[in-house]
């Protein structure tokens, strides 16, 4: 029998099938929905725009009532992750207390897009990363670049970057502006209050930008 989570996490799946958000794609990767398996892609006008990230989330049964464990796979250099762990510090990833039954599946990897292109500098977790970012933002997307090729021929998975490249010209393109101006706001578990956005605690708040 399955338990409250399991069908809770199709029902995400079947928004995320319906809304078909540019730039990420999901899926389940065990019988009881508890682990899953994503892919992000940067935002168009920013340095991150044609490169892609795997991710791993960990749902548990008690599932919407916590959240889940999320870890980059591909790990970015980006002042919200962790270069070590791959974990991005996001506030109602990382505190129980912050977290809010109305979000799901879609609130959690939308977010996660926006840190990636926006990232919040106050108080960050990869100090190099923001310190880069904020003298040389040329120099800052040449690493970028050349790590995520290091980890891509590590792992065995250099046509990753091909497939990624063939992927994002054929998929709709989203600026930033537009995007920002929707999801500006959203902030890592290490920033103040100033930089959270009252959008993520709406309920069905995604449609706000992704109507179709």
């Amino acid at each position: 029998m399955h338990c409250r989570a399991y069908f809770l996490l199709e029902k995400d799946f079947q928004e995320l099938k319906e809304k078909n958000y540019e730039g990420i794609i999901t899926f389940p990767v065990s019988e009881n929905m508890m682990e899953w398996e994503a892919e992000i892609k940067g935002l168009q006008n920013t340095i991150w725009h044609g490169l892609c990230f795997q991710l791993t989330i960990h749902f548990t049964s008690n599932y919407n009532f916590v959240p889940p464990v999320v870890n980059f796979r591909t790990i970015p250099f980006h002042p919200n992750v962790d270069q070590q762990t791959g974990r991005p510090y996001i506030d109602f990833l990382d505190n129980p207390e912050e977290w809010n039954t109305d979000y799901t599946l879609s609130s959690i990897l939308l977010t996660l897009q926006v840190i990636l292109s926006d990232p919040v500098l106050k108080n960050p977790v990869n100090l190099k990363a923001v310190q880069m970012l904020m003298e040389d933002e040329s120099m800052y997307r040449l690493i970028i670049l050349k790590l995520l090729h290091q980890l891509l021929q590590v792992k065995g998975d250099s046509q990753l970057l091909k497939d990624t490249d063939k992927f994002t010209r054929s998929i709709k393109a989203v600026s930033f502006h537009d995007y920002y101006k929707t999801w500006s706001g959203i902030a890592t578990s290490k920033a103040t209050e100033y930089y959270r956005s009252p959008l993520l605690e709406v309920q069905n708040f995604t449609g706000e930008y992704y109507h179709k």
